[in-house]
This record gives structure tokens, sequence and C-alpha cells, in this order.
């Protein structure tokens, strides 16, 4: 009981921090430094990028700043969570379950834009692009009317394939995503404790390389952030969607010349900060009020951690709170989830 008051006690100060920081966690040197952003989704990956068989991950991160605890949205589904990284908006604010995102964009960008709708505002002429396994991603949370380059292809090999054909004709978009999938569908077939869970892990690693070294080739990241995530993980005998710690904890990669080498980025990280880091590097302020990603510390160079504005999402707040504690209380309900 002791326990869970002092961790109580520590949430309400939390609280308290984050309505009333000020820190602005910006530093005119590296803000809109970056001309690309790459946001490379690697779909139910959860934390398992940190294995040592991912070796084409570390040649590229070794000297980035990597964090393997962020925090997916409560409800660990691939809707959920693509649509949180790339609007910068809680899952409680948006809403969008897969059902959702796969057919229509409705409920979801008339009222959270993508950060794709947000960089095309600020630079009207920048050339944007999406290609993705997952089609849904291209339905649902992409914009059809700004421009965005769409392509959904399968299977992955399909999707990288057709990455490099892309870059290779001479694209050079402000902002890029892609997302592949095998490794999810090996999760639900298998199980993230499985032989065919990790084979797909190194195939996906693979495909990581092959992306980065095309960009490289192309001389796209001599000012160009390189960031790579994933929505959620797998339990080990397969399966998300609630939140033990193989679920609700994943992955936030990110490579530049402003970025901290080795850096581990804060405590408070979450896969939505993916929206603010990328704005932030192309110099672009975010437009939605119910926005509450932030840029961490320890990301970039001389840049201290901005302030979560918790006040614009209460909800979102309160249940994070509550994870947290679950979180502090080491997952007792895991076996039962």
């Amino acid at each position: 009981m002791k326990k869970i008051l002092a961790l109580l006690l520590t949430l309400t100060m939390l609280m308290t921090v984050c309505v009333t920081g000020s820190a602005d966690g910006q530093n005119e040197n590296t803000y809109g430094a970056y001309k690309h952003v790459f946001i490379i989704g690697i779909d139910g990956a959860g934390t398992f990028f940190e294995k040592d068989y991912m070796t084409e991950f570390h040649r590229i991160f070794d000297n980035g700043a990597v964090k393997y605890g962020a925090r997916t949205e409560t409800k660990t589904d691939s809707g959920p969570n693509w649509t949180s990284i790339l609007t910068g908006v809680s899952y409680f604010k948006h809403g969008a379950e897969n059902g959702v995102v796969s057919g229509t964009q409705e409920r979801v960008f008339k009222k959270y834009p993508s950060i794709f709708s947000v960089v095309h505002d600020a630079m009207p002429d920048a050339e944007l692009a999406s290609i993705v396994n997952w089609g849904a991603v291209n339905i649902g949370i992409v914009e059809d009317e700004i421009g965005v380059t769409e392509i959904s292809i399968g299977p992955d090999d399909a999707t990288v394939e057709a990455i490099v054909n892309y870059f290779n004709e001479g694209h050079s978009p402000a902002l890029f995503f892609t997302q592949l999938d095998e490794v999810d569908a090996a999760g639900h077939g298998f199980g993230s404790s499985s032989a065919e869970y990790e084979k797909a892990m190194k195939e996906a690693d693979e495909r990581i390389g092959i992306i980065y070294d095309c960009l490289e080739e192309n001389g796209l990241l001599e000012d160009g952030l390189f960031i790579v995530t994933a929505d959620h993980g797998h339990k080990e005998t397969g399966g998300h969607g609630r939140f033990s710690k193989l679920e609700s904890y994943s992955t936030i990669a990110v490579a530049g010349k402003t970025v901290v080498s080795g850096g581990s980025m804060d405590n408070d990280v979450k896969l939505r900060d993916i929206a603010a880091i990328s704005l932030y590097a192309l110099g672009v302020e975010p437009t939605e009020w119910s926005f509450t990603a932030r840029v961490p510390g320890n990301l970039f160079k001389d840049v201290s951690g901005q302030t979560r504005p918790y006040y614009r999402d209460i909800i979102d707040f309160i249940c994070g709170g509550i994870m947290w504690i679950y979180t502090n209380l080491g997952h007792p309900l895991d076996e039962f989830f």
C-alpha cells in the first residue's frame, strides 16, 4: 500500500510539472536542421530491435539515439498506434481502430490532420510519400488531397522494391513513411518467442539496411533524419491489443547529424512523439490543439526535453498514469493478458 501511495504522489507531482512547465525544448542549431525525415515502421516488432541478430539496425544506430522503452497507445493495435505516430494525437482523441483506418478517413484526418498535412501547409511545394504494405495507412490516415505519393503494395519485398525504385528515380521527399508487415504476421502466426518470428525480424533488418543504403547512395542522408519504429509488439504466444510488456513497449531509433550519439532519450517517451520529432527536424510547428507529442530530451544535441501538454488530453494523462503505476508494480497481471 505504501508503494502505491508513493507512486500516486509521484504521479500527482508529475502532473503539476506537465501542466505548469514552461521549457520549450528548442535550440536554433537543431530546429529545422533537416530537409528530409524518413520514418521506417516495422509492424509488430516491439523492442526486438535490440537483439544481437539485428546487425543492420545496430550498424545504423550505434551512433544514434535509441529508446527501447517507448510506450504505445493504451490499445496496442496497428490502427491506434500508426495513427498516433502520424498525427501526434492520443488514441483517446482520434479513436482510430483498425476498422476505421481500413475503411475511411472521415473520423481521423478531418479533425486530426496527419503530419503530412501539417508539413504540406507549411511547405506547399514539398514532396511527400507513403509507401506501405498495410494499405489501411494510405486509406485512413494519410490524406489524399495534398499530393502525397501513396503506394500500397506487398509483400514486404515488393514494398521495399517500390521504395528503392522511388528514390532511384530521383525523388527527394521532405517526409517519407513506410510500414512493413511481415513481422506482425509472424507474431500472429507463431508468437514472438518462435523461430519464425526471429526469421521475420532478421528479414526486416535486412530491409531496413537496404532502405538506408539506398538513401545514402542517393545523397539524402546528409540532411536527412532516419527513424525506425514499431507500432506494438507481440506476446510470446502471439497476438496483441492489451497491455503486457511485450505488447505495450516499443522502439524509437533516430539517426541524423544533430542526434546525440548513444542517446537513450528521457523517461517520458511515447510512440506519438515521432510526430513531434519529425516536425521539429523540419522546422514546422504543430497546428492541432490536441497534439500531445513532444520532443524527448537526450535526443537532439543541446535540446532539453519538451514538456508534454497533458492538459490537452486529461483522459490520456489519467490512463497513462495508471499504466505507469502498473509498470512500476512489476506488471503483476501480465500472465492474464
